[in-house]
């Protein structure tokens, strides 16, 4: 493992994408960053740019609208990348599957290396698949 592959499995930094669900995943997320969960011991940081991120974390569907713009963000992380789908929305619709503008899953879209699955998951289960992904990222 290179040196730059060690210091981002050491402090990954997460950037958080919504395709606009109903917004139970993104309260569980910011519940995993706060002191009672302490993801910071884990090195994880939520930052707003993609150019500084390791971690993509998207929660709720992917819909027609936002396809091209999250596919774009991906596209702008460094090398090593990973995407962690947070609920059952990115991985299957849940709720909105059979929505006019739902596209999912959301591995068709993005490689995708964890699944959190819940709706919404408990933030246990969110730190569990960041450090899935963080493994995916240091190999």
């Amino acid at each position: 493992m290179s040196l730059k592959g060690y210091f981002r499995k050491k402090s990954p930094w997460l950037i958080h994408f919504n395709t606009g669900g109903c917004n139970g995943c993104d309260i569980e997320i910011l519940a995993a960053l706060t002191p009672r969960y302490d993801a910071e011991r884990l090195g994880v940081k939520l930052k707003g740019s993609p150019r500084h991120a390791d971690i993509m974390v998207v929660t709720g569907p992917v819909t027609r609208q936002c396809r091209e713009r999250l596919v774009r963000v991906y596209e702008q992380m460094p090398e090593p990348k990973a995407v962690v789908a947070i609920g059952s929305c990115p991985a299957s619709g849940c709720a909105f599957h059979d929505g006019y503008n739902t596209l999912a899953p959301l591995d068709k879209h993005i490689p995708v290396a964890a699944y959190v699955p819940g709706c919404p998951p408990r933030p246990e289960a969110i730190l569990f698949g960041l450090i899935k992904a963080l493994e995916k990222v240091g190999k």
